[in-house]
C-alpha cells in the first residue's frame, strides 16, 4: 500500500506535547511507523554525533600498543577457530 501524501500547513501554531501526541495518534499506521523511524534516526544521529565528539576530546591511551591489540585479536581468532577444528575430526 503506497504511503499517502499529506500536505500540512501550520503557520505559527503552538501545540502542547499532549496535543502533538493526539495528532500523531490520528495518523494512519504507515505514517506513524514512518514518523517513528525518522525520530529514531534523529535520536541515533544525535547520540552518534555526541559519542564522536567525546571520543575526539579523549586522549589516546598509552598503556596498550597496536601489537597488544593485534595479539589479542589473533588469540581470540584462534580460540574461535579451535571448536571448528575439533568438530571436523
Amino acid at each position: 500500500m503506497p504511503a499517502q501524501t499529506h500536505f500540512i500547513t501550520i503557520p505559527e501554531v503552538k501545540l502542547t506535547i499532549d496535543q502533538l501526541f493526539k495528532a500523531v495518534r490520528q495518523l494512519d499506521d504507515s505514517s506513524r511507523s514512518h514518523l517513528a523511524r525518522v525520530l529514531m534516526e534523529t535520536e541515533m544521529d544525535a547520540k552518534l554525533h555526541k559519542l564522536i565528539e567525546n571520543l575526539a576530546k579523549t586522549a589516546p591511551t598509552s598503556d596498550i600498543s597496536d601489537e597488544d591489540i593485534e595479539g589479542e585479536i589473533k588469540s581470540v581468532r584462534m580460540e574461535r577457530a579451535a571448536p571448528d577444528v575439533e568438530n571436523r575430526r
